[in-house]
């Protein structure tokens, strides 16, 4: 255990609880001896912060954007491959590729495949659509961040799916079967409650993910075009590592952590077993 300890105190513990005090605190890493204490004002100036303002929107359209769609979609194809009788093992593995595979890399792909003169609108042009400037663009900047998003987290949660749908006992499809249950009342008396543990997981997890969202953000755009992609992630990072506003980073940074936890205690609400 003391390896783990030791990390778990020096690199998860300690960064927390010193954020949690930079919070309250006007405080320069460049310039540490001048740190003074402010109390609540990183936290009030949040609320007539036009750029926090910005981001905290940008990123709820980000998560609202993508967490459903990723989690339909995931179910779905899940499904699909489930009642496959060949072939099973390759879709899923050519699914899950996308996941095991750097988000910067996927994102430096998507860069050029986005470029004016890339492999999107050169199709574009090919099938007698205009060329459009998918990452300079205010109006397609962020959902073609949202379509890349999309692409490559739908494999990770299509095998969490599988795995659930793998669990749930033939008997009880064989006796739905015996009862003369159509498709659609067997998925929803049967398929749809056994999974309900995982969905509840998948959407936690997914939604924590999204609101999160950092790599994507830095490697495609940095915020721009006229700052309809900063998200909360990203501005926290430009406080903190640009201007060194390490305090108002730090109440950035909980009141994302405050969001993140009001809604998954919601979803558990909603969503979770009873006892």
């Amino acid at each position: 255990m003391l390896p783990w300890a030791v990390t778990f105190i020096f690199f998860w513990l300690y960064p927390l609880v010193f954020s949690f005090f930079l919070s309250f605190c006007d405080y320069d890493v460049f310039h540490s001896e001048n740190w003074r204490f402010v109390g609540l004002e990183n936290f009030s100036r949040l609320f007539s912060d036009a750029k926090f303002a910005q981001s905290f929107g940008n990123t709820v359209f980000f998560v609202a954007g993508t967490t459903p769609v990723i989690t339909l979609l995931a179910l779905l194809l899940a499904l699909l491959i489930n009642e496959l009788k060949k072939f099973e093992e390759f879709f899923r593995s050519a699914f899950f590729l996308p996941s095991i595979i750097s988000i910067v890399v996927i994102s430096t792909i998507f860069k050029y495949f986005y470029s004016p003169h890339g492999f999107l609108n050169q199709m574009m042009v090919f099938f007698g659509f205009p060329e459009q400037s998918w990452l300079v663009d205010p109006a397609l900047a962020m959902p073609s961040i949202m379509v890349m998003d999309i692409w490559s987290s739908i494999g990770y949660y299509l095998v969490l799916f599988l795995a659930a749908l793998k669990s749930i006992p033939v008997q009880y499809f064989e006796a739905a079967k015996v009862d003369g249950a159509n498709s659609i009342q067997t998925f929803r008396h049967i398929t749809l409650p056994s999974i309900k543990p995982m969905i509840l997981f998948v959407l936690i997890i997914n939604t924590i993910r999204a609101w999160q969202v950092f790599p994507e953000i830095f490697t495609l755009t940095r915020g721009g075009p006229l700052g309809t992609t900063d998200t909360i992630v990203h501005r926290l990072y430009e406080t903190a590592f640009r201007f060194h506003e390490m305090g108002y980073a730090s109440a950035m940074a909980y009141v994302l952590f405050a969001v993140i936890m009001v809604l998954s205690l919601i979803q558990i609400k909603l969503l979770g077993e009873k006892d």
